[in-house]
């Protein structure tokens, strides 16, 4: 027996339903037909995206397996199977674009090592009346270098700019940006706690497991991670409408 894998959570991100139902609502008004998931994971919000339109088609693309499985599965079980394809390949130089939406929500990186990289890809993978959701991290606020200590590895203050620096590089990216909106607290907190949750269940029920004790380090570590940069670290969900 291993330990389950994320079975509490809707979105791999700090994402409420309220919050994805208005996202899905503003997404849609320009009657996409084309739609491009950059590091999709199961895809939630592109389902959501082609349940809401049912003239679009939909193209997810990510390297984890088991995600991409979970896709499939909840695409067939929702009638979608037929417009929503789940690829495992890399989204560098991808030539599935562009589209009328492009989702990139916590995966810029898959598209660029630097932010301005990313943002020139997502300008060329989206149609000219098209939209862009992206799902970027900011700094609330700057952190100290003994917060930094405690985050990822060689954590750094120049691995993400503030929100308003981040609006402008969108804008010099060639984008305008429609809808500003930030994950709250409470949508972070739910997305970590459900991370870890069914982890940290088996671990209490078995203490005693050969994984116990690497997965209760693993563990650790993350929820360390997590509580210190919380209030710290923020995620902006930017709709973007590409300029003439």
């Amino acid at each position: 027996m291993t330990p389950p894998r994320r079975t509490r959570l809707t979105f791999h991100g700090p994402l409420s339903a309220p919050r994805a139902d208005a996202l899905v609502q503003r997404l849609t008004r320009h009657h996409p037909t084309t739609v491009l998931d950059i590091g999709c994971g199961s895809g939630e919000l592109m389902l959501r995206v082609l349940a809401a339109t049912p003239e679009a088609t939909g193209t997810g693309i990510d390297l984890d397996t088991d995600d991409l499985a979970r896709g499939r599965t909840a695409a067939a079980d929702r009638g979608l199977a037929s417009r929503a394809r789940f690829l495992e390949e890399s989204a560098t130089g991808t030539t599935h674009g562009p589209a009328d939406l492009v989702l990139c929500v916590g995966s810029s990186q898959a598209l660029g090592d630097r932010l301005p990289d990313a943002l020139a890809e997502l300008r060329r993978l989206v149609t000219a009346h098209g939209r862009v959701l992206l799902g970027e991290g900011f700094w609330e606020r700057t952190p100290a270098p003994g917060e930094l200590t405690r985050m990822w590895p060689d954590a750094a203050v120049t691995d993400h700019p503030d929100l308003a620096t981040l609006i402008g590089m969108t804008v010099d990216a060639g984008f305008r940006p429609e809808w500003t909106e930030t994950a709250s607290l409470d949508e972070w907190e739910a997305f970590e706690s459900g991370y870890l949750a069914d982890t940290e269940v088996w671990l209490a029920e078995h203490p005693c497991h050969p994984l116990a004790e690497e997965t209760r380090q693993r563990v650790d570590r993350h929820r360390a991670r997590w509580l210190t940069y919380r209030g710290v670290l923020g995620l902006a969900y930017l709709t973007l409408v590409p300029t003439a």
